[in-house]
């Protein structure tokens, strides 16, 4: 029997006890404490294992207090790399006080609701740990003990929750002797809705104080490990956190511990059986460069791989897509200028941009330059490195879209925001154009929209055909279907009157590999169009003013070619 694949699993002992099919990446833990940094932040996109990583650092160092559950932890890393690293590691098992915080809980629709759920978080782990307060309680001060219980019962003024995490590890200090180690997955989540949602600076002021109390000024802090999509900049977040290691996607450190390697994917296929389709995965879900090391998508990996476990031909998707709301995407869509669509449609037809990397930056400073722009999609997935390079002493990157699912998400962005602009359009001059045969007009009028939209040129007949059939979807006046059966083929569009005694058309659309030759291939279309004999399903019906066009796309450029022009019916 193979192990069930952990799809949504992040609870490291739910994986192990559930005995869920493990990629080891316990030797995170040695590198941790090799490195013997104080506080560490890994920027990873989402959905890349940070949180399974935080967990498996929790049950790996925590100290619980409890020898029973101690061993049962223990138990938990048996067989795995970590234990295979010396004495010196093992010797770290269930060491620490933990506690263990996922902001992610704080994306909400105002401050209030943002700050009572980040409230909720800290409390729960505060109560977590209430037992292991009570039983120590006469070695904290009574005032240090009342505050504790506030904060657990959620109780605690704003002010006192700021401070909380130091507070926790002067308790357990007090208690246990030992300092605290500070887990914080996703710190960054509140920030990023913050400031979509129009609180930001409200949100940027506790996540500040927070950490400032917690990893600036806690004298009983072990170390710390944050996680989160971007850096955002030390002068914001991270004031005078003068011991902070930050570890990005640039960093050869840790750079195979976030995501599955190849070894690691094509293992798993192979444990599967499904090793055949691995051309796909690559295709699909690899791409990105963590430093020096190629890395697939985790998430993507394991939903393709339980989707094949089913069906050994099952089609690949864009699993990644459905994690988070790709605003990023959306926003840069949306306040494209000429120049940005270009370089959009550079990405998309496979090319590269050089970008400039600013490694510390805040949500405020997105729009304040393209290049800012571009490093926070690179830093949060939607970007990869092809190569860099040092350039006026700083570091460049050639950047590309990663993968084919990725792509998808540029596309369906695309797509969707196209669709929103074509409904507040008014295209009666085009159906007028239509009815009164004018190519001409109809040209000029595609050729407008052409300029003012984004194209993907790798898929391009795909993309022509949605971009007219959106068009043309817009009148209430006529029916709109495309790719039917039709005589001896499939017309690409069929434009009709709900009445038969109305007009109806037969669009088809050819796509020119060069300017030259968009005249010839238009007319090449309206031939098409006869020889198939694609106006049969339409006189079947009944309909018996049918008039056909041919219409070619070359990158920006169209051509319309009435039908009746070429060829009499």
């Amino acid at each position: 029997m193979r192990k069930p694949l952990p799809v949504g699993v992040e609870n490291f002992v739910d994986l192990v006890k559930s005995d869920y099919y493990y990629v080891d990446k316990t030797l995170f833990i040695k590198e941790l404490l090799d490195m013997q940094g104080k506080v560490n932040l890994f920027t990873r996109p989402r959905r890349f294992g940070k949180t399974l990583n935080l967990s498996m650092l929790r049950y790996f160092f925590e100290d619980t207090q409890d020898a029973e559950i101690n061993e049962q932890n223990k138990e938990l890393f048996r067989n795995m790399k970590i234990m295979e690293a010396g004495e010196r590691y093992i010797s770290q098992m269930c060491m620490y006080p933990v506690i263990n915080l996922t902001l992610k809980s704080a994306k909400q629709e105002n401050f209030e609701t943002a700050y009572y759920m980040l409230q909720a978080e800290i409390s729960s782990e505060f109560d977590r740990h209430r037992s292991i307060v009570e039983r120590g309680r006469e070695l904290l001060a009574l005032k240090e003990y009342e505050q504790y219980i506030a904060v657990a019962d959620e109780k605690a003024d704003p002010k006192l929750v700021r401070s909380s995490l130091k507070l926790f590890s002067k308790c357990m200090r007090k208690i246990t002797g030992k300092n605290t180690v500070i887990l914080i997955d996703e710190y960054d989540v509140p920030l990023e809705n913050a400031y979509f949602r129009g609180f930001y600076d409200e949100m940027v002021d506790f996540i500040r104080a927070l950490f400032e109390h917690s990893l600036k000024t806690n004298e009983y802090l072990q170390f710390a490990v944050i996680t989160g999509c971007l850096r955002i900049s030390k002068e914001s977040i991270f004031t005078g956190l003068n011991h902070l290691n930050i570890i990005s996607v640039l960093d050869k450190k840790y750079s195979e511990h976030f995501g599955f390697t190849e070894p690691e994917v094509l293992q798993m296929m192979t444990d599967y059986g499904v090793e055949s389709r691995f051309a796909t995965m690559k295709e699909w879900y690899n791409g990105y460069l963590f430093g020096n090391t190629k890395v697939y998508n985790p998430w993507s990996v394991i939903k393709f791989l339980y989707d094949l476990y089913s069906d050994v031909d099952a089609f690949p998707r864009p699993y990644w897509i459905n994690t988070s709301s790709n605003d990023i995407v959306k926003d840069l869509i949306m306040r494209a200028d000429r120049e940005t669509k270009m370089q959009i449609e550079e990405l998309l037809s496979g090319g590269t941009l050089d970008i400039q990397v600013h490694e510390e930056v805040t949500y405020g400073d997105m729009h304040s330059d393209g290049e800012n722009l571009w490093n926070f999609l690179y830093f949060t997935g939607y970007l990869t490195k092809e190569s860099e390079y040092f350039k006026e002493s700083s570091v460049h990157l050639k950047a590309r879209i990663p993968n084919v699912e990725v792509k998808t998400i540029y596309r369906t962005t695309i797509l969707n925001w196209f669709r929103d602009v074509i409904k507040k359009e008014d295209f009666r001059d085009l159906y007028r154009a239509m009815e009164e045969g004018d190519a001409e007009r109809m040209t000029d009028i595609l050729n407008g929209q052409l300029f003012r939209t984004m194209s993907f040129y790798d898929s391009a007949e795909n993309f022509y055909h949605g971009f007219l059939t959106g068009i043309l979807s817009q009148s209430e006046n006529y029916l709109v279907k495309s790719n039917r059966e039709s005589g001896n083929g499939r017309s690409d569009i069929v434009v009709k009157s709900p009445s038969l005694r109305g007009r109806s058309f037969v669009l088809e659309v050819k796509v020119s590999d060069s300017i030259d030759e968009l005249e010839d291939d238009a007319m090449k279309a309206v031939q098409q169009i006869y020889d198939k004999k694609y106006m049969e399903e339409l006189r079947m019906e009944g309909y018996r003013k049918i008039d056909c066009y041919g219409v070619s796309f070359f990158r920006k450029d169209c051509e319309v070619r009435f039908g009746e022009r070429i060829k009499g019916d």
